[in-house]
């Protein structure tokens, strides 16, 4: 294997819910089993093509978790059929990984879990350590016998907040969360640094929001998730978020800020936490709405 960067066992790291990540030691001993599937989703839409872990599906972020004409999620029904024509069952094991450190990864749990679905786990360092650790890619696509999953309704009160509730959150001067970069914060960009200026007719960030940018809680030398104390500096210590509080994310459209909803909920144990999909594209744009610029 060739020499990178060592990482911390999940098991040591201090996690709540150690339990919802696997490293690429388990999957690599998981490849080919039957009741684990892996799911790529990927920022990159034709990356899985390019080559994609043995056995993993992929899960296109835009037409397979979007409706295609309301700016919302996927049914039930359809949620069910794609899984199930990826051969998902009740006892399958889902191991969802991708592209920009698990990003996307982390937002197709996001939206799996609005309907229920409880056995996911998370490729810790995502599409980036299984590379670098030079372990087998293949572009050959897999087929499985359809499966017999059955999805729970859609609720999405308990992990997704609204924006008037986002408005009524900032009244009360709850625990908000802007995970953008520090250039969309201040209002300098309306999109991701190297990225088209779009998105939003204003720039800035909601009141009272505390800027902790996602890929905060990542190591940028193994792609994998900082450890528990690691975390509990960065979001207790210098910003000042506490597990008692109800806590809202937000980013553009809500696919960073389930990663920090993600590290939050599993890894520190938040109870109340709840991902603003409607984030600066609907903020920005929204009439009445404030905003705050330092």
């Amino acid at each position: 294997m060739p020499d990178v960067s060592p990482v911390l066992p999940i098991a040591d790291r201090g996690y709540a819910h150690p339990e919802v990540l696997v490293s690429t030691d388990w999957v690599a001993g998981h490849l080919g089993d039957p009741d684990v599937r892996l799911i790529e989703s990927n920022e990159d839409l034709l990356l899985y093509d390019t080559g994609h872990i043995p056995g993993a599906v992929k899960v296109d972020w835009v037409n397979d978790l979007n409706d295609p004409v309301v700016r919302d999620y996927l049914d039930r029904g359809k949620l069910e059929q794609l899984l199930r024509r990826h051969g998902i069952g009740d006892d399958t094991t889902i191991v969802l990984y991708g592209d920009r450190n698990n990003w996307w990864a982390t937002y197709a749990f996001w939206v799996f879990r609005l309907f229920g679905i409880e056995r996911l786990r998370i490729m810790d360092g995502g599409r980036a350590r299984w590379e670098e650790e030079g372990r087998p890619m293949t572009t050959d696509k897999p087929s499985y016998p359809p499966g017999s999953i059955r999805v729970g309704p859609r609720d999405d009160r308990q992990i997704r907040a609204f924006r008037d509730e986002v408005l009524d959150h900032v009244g009360r001067k709850g625990a908000l969360v802007d995970v953008r970069s520090p250039e969309e914060f201040r209002g300098e960009r309306l999109h991701m640094p190297e990225y088209p200026s779009e998105g939003a007719l204003r720039g800035g960030h909601i009141p009272g929001a505390r800027s902790i940018p996602w890929a905060r809680a990542v190591d940028p030398a193994t792609h994998t998730f900082r450890s528990a104390a690691e975390l509990r500096a960065l979001y207790l210590e210098e910003h000042g978020l506490q597990p008692s509080q109800e806590t809202i994310v937000y980013c553009r459209i809500g696919e960073r800020s389930s990663h920090s909803w993600f590290a939050l909920t599993y890894l520190l144990g938040f109870p109340r936490v709840r991902n603003y999909d409607g984030s600066w594209t609907e903020w920005g744009n929204g009439v009445g709405l404030p905003i705050e610029r330092p």
